[in-house]
């Protein structure tokens, strides 16, 4: 069974789904630091971007029934993987003990602005 997930709460575009809840998991599409009360790309820093992209991902998994306690994977990509420290100091006060596994890698597609995306995956079980 798949069922799409959306919330007002999380950057929203017609060609992707925000989430995809199949059985017991949770796939949280890539999401940026915009903030979609605004409409802005949150801050200027890793940090900022970094704290909002995984707002707007936290909210996906809300909307789907889960937490950041049930994420099991992690996909981080950077415009710059210079920011990876400044990425993992903002990262780190989410996840702070018994972190799910991560990936990180350079962002291929050049966003104006966009220092960071961040995908989720989480089991719900």
């Amino acid at each position: 069974m798949r069922q799409i997930i959306s919330t007002p709460e999380a950057p929203s575009s017609p060609l992707f789904s925000q989430g995809v809840k199949a059985g017991p998991h949770v796939y949280v599409s890539g999401l940026v630091g915009i903030d979609v009360k605004s409409g802005q790309v949150a801050g200027p820093t890793i940090q900022d971007q970094t704290r909002q992209a995984l707002t707007n991902c936290q909210a996906v998994l809300t909307a789907a029934g889960a937490t950041l306690d049930d994420v099991v994977e992690v996909g981080v990509l950077l415009t710059n993987p210079a920011d990876f420290a400044g990425m993992n100091e903002e990262y780190a006060t989410w996840f702070p003990a018994e972190p799910p596994a991560r990936y990180a890698a350079k962002l291929g597609a050049e966003i104006p602005g966009i220092l960071v995306s961040i995908r989720m995956t989480a089991f719900l079980g």
